[in-house]
């Protein structure tokens, strides 16, 4: 289970600079972070969500990290806009017997949203190939 206060660097803005959250609730199977520093009218929320779908070999838990943040439009300073980027892993827990291929693609997607080719270093600034191309549009 995560700590109530994610303020050790486990969360890091696209500068590289720490973005510290505290649980702001937790139900049966989700549990939702607010940023610390937030302005109220603009919420900055981190949720984590499961849920458990079919039965037997056919069974599938899909899980969601997502972070929403709202903030001031910069054409229209009245006007409030939330931006949001999830990751969903869909894993075949009725049929898996470890958790080794669920990892090895949730990886494969971390290295291509957050780095470039042959690179060992995490970009946070959005200049990973992957997260490039979520940017700008672009395939």
């Amino acid at each position: 289970m995560l700590s109530n206060s994610l303020n050790t660097n486990e969360i890091k803005n696209s500068a590289g600079t720490e973005v510290e959250f505290s649980r702001l609730s937790t139900s049966d199977r989700s549990t939702v972070f607010a940023q610390v520093a937030e302005t109220p009218s603009q919420p900055h929320r981190l949720s984590i969500s499961h849920q458990e779908v079919g039965s037997g070999m056919k069974k599938r838990r899909r899980s969601l990290v997502r972070f929403d943040k709202t903030v001031i439009s910069g054409v229209d300073s009245a006007t409030p806009i939330t931006v949001s980027a999830y990751a969903v892993l869909d894993h075949p827990v009725g049929a898996s017997t470890s958790n080794a291929e669920a990892a090895n693609v949730l990886a494969e997607l971390m290295s291509f949203l957050a780095s470039l080719g042959a690179s060992t270093t995490i970009l946070y600034d959005g200049t990973g190939n992957g997260a490039a191309a979520l940017l700008n549009g672009g395939l």
